[in-house]
């Protein structure tokens, strides 16, 4: 699997979003590309949630030191 980029992740969910703005995805594709959104935002959630976990611990250790 491609490594995951944040960066690129959001820019894919940015487009999905216009596109469906401007009614240029048909029914079946937008089902389509709502499933993919749907992995992106889970894909960020996860990302953004163990990188604060890490600040948190690099924080926690600089405080203890």
């Amino acid at each position: 699997m491609k490594k995951f980029n944040y960066e690129e992740a959001v820019a894919q969910i940015e487009t999905i979003v216009r596109k469906m703005e401007n009614d240029q995805l048909d029914v079946d594709s937008m089902t389509e590309q709502l499933k993919k959104a749907q992995e992106l935002i889970r894909l960020c959630k996860d990302k953004l949630t163990k990188t604060d976990e890490e600040i948190q611990k690099i924080l926690g250790e600089s405080q203890s030191s």
